[in-house]
C-alpha cells in the first residue's frame, strides 16, 4: 500500500495571486496531515512563483511527516536544500516557460554531472529521487548517478484516452521493475486524480505516490483535510 505525498504549491499558487500572506502553505500542510498525509512535497523553483524560501524553511519546523523538496539541479536550491535538510530531496527538469513540470529528467544526458550534483545531498543522509520517464534508459542512468529513489513520471498515463491506459500502465510497471532490480526506491506522479490513481497505486513494489493539483482543486469545495481523506481512501486498497 503506497504512501501518500500531497503537493501544496497550490496552495502558495492562490496566495500568490494577491501576494499577501492567506492561504498559508503550513496551514495547508497541517491540514494534509490531518487528511492522512503520509508526506508533504513542495517545489522550491528558480523564479519563485509559489512556494518560496522562507515556505520551505517553516515547513520543514513544522510538518510532523516527512518533507519531500522538488528542485531542479541547480546550486543555489541546493544549497538551500542543505540547510534546511529535509527528508528527501526530487530532482526535476525546469523551465521558466512551463506552466508545470513537462517531462522527466533527462538523467542518461548527465549521469557525471547529477552524480557530482547529489553527493553532497547524500553525505547530509538526505535521499535523493530522480523525476524520469518510466523509460529502462533513465532508470539505469539513475542507478549509475547513484540516486536513491526514481520517481515515474504518470504525466503520459494520465494524459492519455483510456483506451490506452494499459500501454501505459504496462510502461511503468516494466520501469518499476528495473527500478527495483537496481535496488532504488520506486515512487511515481504527476497528473494522478480521483479517476486514475488506482492502477498506479497498484503497480509491484510501489512506494509513494505524490499527487497534488487534484487534491488541492477537490479541497477548493470540500476542505483540504476531506480531499486527503478520500485520496487516502483509493491508494489503500
Amino acid at each position: 500500500m503506497p504512501l501518500l505525498g500531497v503537493n501544496i504549491d497550490h496552495v502558495a499558487t492562490l496566495r500568490q495571486a494577491r501576494r499577501g500572506a492567506d492561504p498559508d502553505p503550513v496551514w495547508a500542510a497541517v491540514e494534509a496531515q490531518l487528511g492522512g498525509a503520509d508526506i508533504i512535497t513542495i517545489h522550491l523553483r528558480e523564479d519563485r512563483r509559489h512556494i518560496n524560501d522562507d515556505d520551505a524553511r517553516r515547513l520543514r519546523s513544522t510538518v510532523q511527516v516527512p518533507l519531500n523538496l522538488e528542485m531542479a539541479a541547480v546550486t543555489e536550491i541546493r544549497n538551500i536544500a542543505l540547510q534546511i535538510k529535509p527528508a528527501m530531496v526530487t530532482l526535476v527538469p525546469e523551465k521558466r516557460t512551463e506552466v508545470t513540470t513537462e517531462g522527466g529528467l533527462d538523467a542518461a544526458q548527465q549521469v557525471h554531472s547529477l552524480r557530482a550534483f547529489i553527493t553532497p545531498l547524500r553525505k547530509k543522509g538526505i535521499l535523493v529521487s530522480a523525476f524520469i520517464d518510466a523509460d529502462v534508459t533513465q532508470v539505469h542512468a539513475a542507478a549509475d548517478a547513484g540516486f536513491d529513489i526514481c520517481e515515474l513520471h504518470t504525466g503520459p498515463y494520465s494524459n492519455v484516452a483510456p483506451n490506452r491506459h494499459t500501454e501505459e500502465i504496462d510502461r511503468l510497471r516494466l520501469a518499476g521493475e528495473e527500478v527495483v532490480n537496481h535496488g532504488m526506491q520506486l515512487n511515481a506522479g504527476h497528473g494522478l486524480n480521483y479517476a486514475n490513481v488506482g492502477p498506479v497505486a497498484e503497480l509491484p513494489h510501489m512506494a509513494e505516490l505524490h499527487i497534488g493539483h487534484s487534491v488541492i482543486s477537490r479541497g477548493v469545495f470540500i476542505g483540504l483535510r476531506e480531499a486527503v481523506r478520500l485520496m487516502r481512501n483509493l491508494i489503500n486498497y
